[in-house]
């Protein structure tokens, strides 16, 4: 793993969520994406070298939804950026971690993404992600 690529965040709305995250970092948002598989609309911040992804549930069935429903706005992932997904993926399942994936998928940002299943890191769900060449 490289370094945390963002910190993802279930919100109600983005109308709402981006000016005070806007606020909040002095920075504006600099990007939005809709990423139907996932049924979420996605906004992007960046600080530093580390980004913040908001993230609206654009259906009731979405995970965002039922994260919301379940526990309500504030932090949903960590996600960190690998060279090499396929590999990374091979290396977790070996030391005994669950995906939730058995491939990468495409996800927001240009990037293939995989999630850990939280039981197996304490509670956190962690995405891996690689820019899609």
């Amino acid at each position: 793993m490289l370094r945390v690529e963002h910190i993802g965040i279930a919100v109600n709305k983005l109308s709402v969520s981006i000016p005070l995250f806007e606020k909040l970092l002095n920075t504006p948002c600099y990007k939005q994406e809709e990423v139907d598989s996932e049924q979420v609309q996605t906004a992007f911040f960046r600080q530093g070298e580390t980004k913040i992804e908001l993230l609206e549930a654009t259906g009731p069935d979405s995970a965002i939804a039922k994260f919301l429903d379940k526990k309500g706005e504030g932090m949903h992932h960590i996600a960190f950026e690998v060279t090499d997904i396929y590999a990374e993926m091979k290396r977790l399942e070996e030391e005994g971690f669950v995906l939730l994936q058995e491939t990468p998928k495409k996800g927001a940002d240009n990037k293939l993404i995989c999630f850990l299943h939280p039981k197996h890191s304490n509670g956190v769900l962690i995405e891996i992600c690689q820019d899609i060449k």
